[in-house]
């Protein structure tokens, strides 16, 4: 007799692989978490195989446990669709959009904006992340959709909307950091596409450097500028009023351009695909070729 799985216990691997945690995807879910473990074990009986082990406070995926949950995201987002085709009650939808600090100011609230004009029901979800992170959130299928900054003609993955030009930034009073031998550095954290192209422009151009300040964060970055730690490598997009571009005269050797690309779920919902073809038109619309 073949299998007839749960919804409620698919859409329960789903969300706790999300939030890696099946302790919080049993608060989302309303449920307790000796439920959500009883939908667990019911799942491996009826897969006839183990779907998740446990690794330190956690539960992990097996192989089958992987393709499972790749399945159960598209017979939730069918069962959803088709819900609300029908007008049925259903749990409120979720879409996932992530993007660097970079556009938070006005890529992200434009998006968001006019995405709620149409789909007022829908919950979004957005995150923060350096590129790489991004990147990886959309293959394993916990974002939706995204923007990353990627180096030009890197491998191809997502489409590229536009690119810009890598810039030598300091706060507007301390240009003159520039000057200085060895030259203090601003950095984000590795791995990071500024930080490789800093610094191989400068190691090519035999300039002394040093760092003055690493940051995950790009706060982080704007308040060691303020401080007059060193200078960092951005684009000029969305650049703070007290920040300014160093110009070509500074003596500090050219950088690259870099591509801004949008990445999207292969088995994205409805709701996701809408909000990909306004998170690229905002995005074209504010940030441009450069």
């Amino acid at each position: 007799m073949k299998a007839n799985f749960d919804i409620d216990a698919l859409r329960a691997i789903v969300m706790g692989t999300d939030l890696r945690s099946f302790a919080s995807a049993a608060v989302q879910l309303g449920r307790s978490q000796s439920a959500i473990s009883m939908q667990l074990k019911k799942l491996e009986q009826q897969a006839g195989t183990q779907l998740f082990v446990r690794k330190g406070r956690g539960l992990v995926p097996t192989e089958a446990g992987e393709a499972l949950i790749a399945y159960a995201r598209r017979i939730v987002t069918l069962n959803d669709e088709a819900a609300a085709m029908l007008g049925a009650a259903v749990n409120t939808a979720t879409v996932r959009l992530g993007l660097p600090q970079d556009f938070f100011d006005d890529v992200m609230p434009a998006t968001l904006t006019a995405f709620s004009r149409d789909h007022r029901d829908v919950h979004v979800e957005v995150r923060a992340g350096p590129n790489h992170i991004l990147g990886e959130e959309i293959a394993a299928g916990r974002l939706d959709v995204a923007i990353a900054l990627y180096k030009p003609r890197a491998a191809a993955e997502g489409e590229v909307l536009c690119d810009l030009p890598m810039r030598w930034i300091a706060q507007r009073n301390a240009a003159k950091l520039a000057e200085r031998s060895p030259l203090p550095l601003v950095l984000f954290t590795h791995p990071c596409h500024f930080r490789e192209a800093a610094l191989t422009a400068l190691d090519r151009s035999k300039r002394r450097w040093r760092a003055a300040v690493t940051t995950p964060s790009l706060p982080g970055i704007w308040a060691s500028l303020r401080s007059k730690l060193g200078i960092a490598v951005r684009t000029a997009h969305g650049l703070p009023k007290d920040m300014v571009c160093l110009r070509r005269n500074a003596g500090l050797p050219e950088l690259p351009r870099i591509e801004l690309r949008m990445l999207q779920a292969p088995e994205a919902s409805a709701a996701a695909r809408s909000l990909a073809a306004i998170l690229k038109r905002e995005t074209i619309a504010r940030v441009g070729g450069g």
